[in-house]
This record gives C-alpha cells, structure tokens and sequence, in this order.
C-alpha cells in the first residue's frame, strides 16, 4: 500500500478518510518514479492507471475521479465515472464510494469535509486559483448540497512553501493589486526577487470563513525531494516533465 499523511481533525471524523499521498509506493520509472497519479503526464498511461489502483485501493474506494485542472475558480459537484475528466479545479460529491483526487507539483491541495450533512470538497489551490476563489467556489457547492460552513473540517496538505517560491516584483504587485495587507506574505529574497508564502495564503482565506477545524501541514514539495513531486525542482533541473501527487478524500459508507 503506498505511503500517505493525514492530518489531526480529519482524521478523527466517523465515515470519513483521507491521504495527502507523495512519491512512494507506485510502478513508474525515471522522472515519474514511483507513485505518479497524473493522467496528463507523459508516463506510461498503464502504469498511471495501477497507481491510481493503489491509491483507490488503500480506501477501498469504489471509484477515484480526479478532474482536468486549469487553474481557475471553478468547482463542480460529481456523483461518479460520468463526472471525471471535467474542467474544474474544486469537486465536491455527497456520494459514499466516490474518492475525490486532487493533483499537485507544488500548489495547494485542499480538503474538506461536512461530517453532519456527509459531504466532502478537495481543491486545488495554485495561486490563481487561489486569489481567484476556488477554495470559496468548493465551499459554495457543497453548501448547495447542504454543507454547512462552521460544520466543515479542512486539510491543507503537502505543498511548496515560502523559502523554496521564489517570485518576482510583478508576481507580488499582482498580489498587492488584489490586497495591500498580503504584503507580509513576501519576504524580501536576492536582487528583486521575493519569497511568497502560498500555503499561508491559502490557509488565510480559509480561517475567515469560520470552519469546525483547518489542519495546515507543512510538508515543502520542492525541498523533500525524495517525497513529492514538485514542477519548480524540474524546472530547476530542466527535466521535461514531472508526476502529480494525489490528495484524497472519500466517504466510506
């Protein structure tokens, strides 16, 4: 079974799993070794396919769906196979058996679940679909299922973090454009450069809105090589391509 990390308060809700999974525990080779979950990689799609399988298998899932992430504000309810492969970087299933997947190399994956209503959310939080408001857009399906937001339990999982997110001044005037009271997620770095604190972005917009619990872990994707991972190391390798980590949460009856 391959390794995976959860966090304090989810794991502690009835009916509920979850697993932040990294690297370790797959069948594929070379830059994706070993745990690659990513469809649209470049892998070999039979080896992606039983990595999945692992991951699906370690909740005893009936069906993992991950969906076609582009970066963007927009979330989407799915009951099963149907649903998969949908433009969306939020899903949101009130559906026991369907293991919601979320892909990353560095930005921030997000769970969330309503364990009152049984309803769960995963998100996935690169920084413009952060500052757009996909976190907000998953929440808001979910409530229209029946979640109700100071019931909900959320995970930040495993993700680059402030010394390895170089930026540069435009990046941070976007930013600052969007709210001049981020400037305390910069820190000044070489040159013009600065160090952008993603995950306490992420995790800022979540404590407003009231939740039952937010879990932060703080593991860095581009620093624990041999963990996770991560598209900014590639680049710094000039690697042609990366595999994807896989955030998961299911109802398990």
């Amino acid at each position: 079974m391959p390794p995976f990390t959860t966090t304090s308060h989810m794991s502690t809700l009835d009916g509920i799993q979850h697993g932040f999974f990294g690297r370790q525990g797959g069948v594929s080779s070379g830059i994706y070794g070993s745990l690659n979950l990513g469809t649209g990689s470049g892998d070999n799609a039979e080896s992606v396919r039983t990595n999945r399988q692992r991951v699906q298998d370690c909740f005893k899932a009936e069906h993992l769906i991950s969906s076609y992430q582009i970066h963007s504000a927009k979330a989407v309810i799915v009951d099963g196979p149907a649903d998969a492969a949908q433009q969306a970087d939020g899903l949101v299933t009130a559906a026991p058996g369907v293991a919601l997947c979320i892909l990353t190399a560095d930005c921030v994956p997000v769970l969330f679940a309503d364990p009152k209503a049984r309803i769960i959310g995963a998100a996935h939080a690169g920084w413009k679909g952060a500052i757009t408001g996909i976190c907000a857009a998953t929440l808001d399906c979910m409530e229209h299922l029946g979640a109700t937001r100071t019931n909900i339990v959320a995970a930040i999982g495993p993700a680059i973090q402030q010394p390895s997110y170089e930026v540069g001044p435009e990046f941070r005037e976007q930013f600052l454009a969007h709210d001049r009271t981020l400037e305390a997620l910069f820190k000044s770095g070489r040159d013009d450069r600065y160090q952008f604190d993603l995950t306490g972005f992420v995790k800022n917009t979540l404590l407003a809105e009231g939740f039952s619990a937010l879990d932060k872990l703080d593991h860095d994707t581009c620093a624990m090589q041999e963990v996770y991972f991560s598209n900014r190391r590639r680049n710094h390798r000039k690697e042609p391509d990366y595999g994807r980590n896989g955030s998961v949460i299911v109802m398990t009856g």
